[in-house]
């Protein structure tokens, strides 16, 4: 088998696997699942971000002991 001749097969090998991702993607079996994985983006998160007072006290405290401490890489 020449090199020409095993390009080719390994050229037909990949457009059938083309094919078949394209077909795969393009069913309808698989309609619904890329339908709700679209709308992602615009679904609304169940919880809204809040200012966490207590987390940004203990975040500066930690900082503040590092620096007690000597650590210069804050």
């Amino acid at each position: 088998m020449d090199t020409g001749t095993f390009r080719g097969l390994i050229t037909l090998i990949l457009i059938i696997a083309f094919i078949g991702i394209a077909l795969w993607a393009y069913s309808k079996r698989r309609k619904p699942d890329f339908d709700e994985a679209a709308n992602l983006p615009f679904a609304d998160d169940d919880e809204q971000p809040t200012s966490d007072k207590r987390a940004l006290r203990e975040r500066d405290s930690e900082a503040d002991s590092r620096k007690d401490r000597g650590d210069k890489k804050l």
